[in-house]
Order: structure tokens, then sequence, then C-alpha cells
């Protein structure tokens, strides 16, 4: 099942869809098929940080929101907030994952949480073991884009050392 994610109100996202940092830098409408009664996870990850080639923070936390209601995702709670793609320049794209979770029941999730614009928490990421942790089994839901570096990396990151 595909998660659909639009950017801006006219970015829509198919499996593969490059788009730049610029054009995801605010969060995206996300809908999928939901069960209204049902509690759900999305997690947005880059699996290939610093660079395909070499991804040795693993996985980079972009967002990650539980305890959704349904398709609702105003109802969660926010563990990561969302921040936009920003592959370093000279890395090549960058691939960056949307999961979707059907959780057992509504869940107490002990990790920690983490600002829009902070880098804490975000690096080594891993999905996997997060989804385990708290019985989410597979995805039931997915979708992703690429992006590869523009200008506007270097504007975030700007606000981003300012912040911290």
């Amino acid at each position: 099942v595909i998660i659909d994610l639009t950017y801006n109100k006219e970015e829509a996202v198919h499996f593969g869809t490059e788009l730049t940092p610029t054009n995801v830098k605010d969060q995206p409408a996300v809908s999928y098929d939901a069960n209204p009664d049902t509690y759900y996870t999305l997690s947005m990850v880059d699996p290939d940080a610093p660079s395909r080639k070499d991804p040795k923070f693993k996985e980079v936390n972009h967002w990650l929101v539980t305890n959704i209601l349904g398709k609702d995702i105003k109802t969660g709670d926010v563990i990561t907030a969302y921040l936009g793609s920003g592959p370093p320049n000279g890395t090549g794209l960058h691939r960056y994952v949307f999961l979707l979770f059907k959780q057992p029941k509504k869940l107490e999730f002990d990790e920690p949480k983490t600002e829009a614009l902070s880098r804490e928490h975000r690096l080594n990421f891993d999905v996997k073991k997060f989804a385990k942790k708290y019985n989410l089994g597979e995805p039931v839901a997915i979708n992703f884009f690429k992006a590869q570096w523009d200008s506007y990396v270097d504007e975030r990151n700007k606000k981003i050392k300012n912040k911290n």
C-alpha cells in the first residue's frame, strides 16, 4: 500500500520521485488507507547518510510520529519533528523513505523528543529495531523520494547551527 505524500499542495511523491531540498522543506500532506479506530506510527528516514557509498550513520531520523489515530496525523505524538532532506554537497542522491506501521494498541514510547531544527537523536536511528522494540511488525504502507544537495541545504544548516 502506498502512503500518499504531497509537498506544497502540488509536488506528489511517487516511488522514487526526485525532489529538491527546497521542495521538501515543509512537512508534507500525508494520506493512507486506515482503520479510524486503529493507531499508527509514521517514520521518515534517510538510509544514505552521509552518502549511499558510505552510509556510516545508518539511518537519519527525519520524522517520527506515533499513536496516530486512523489517518489524522495531527492526533499523533511527535517524537521527532519533521526535518526535510539535507544531503551534503557532492554526496549524490539520497533516498527518503516513509514507513507506516500499524500499532497493536495505543503505546507509551520512551524515545527522547527531537525538535525541528535540532540534530539531536537523529543519526544512527534504526527503524527496524524501533519497530521490533514496540512490536509494530512489518510496514503496512510505504513511499519514498530521492533528493540531492541544493543551496537550501546550506541555508537550513545555518538555522540548525544557530539553534543548537
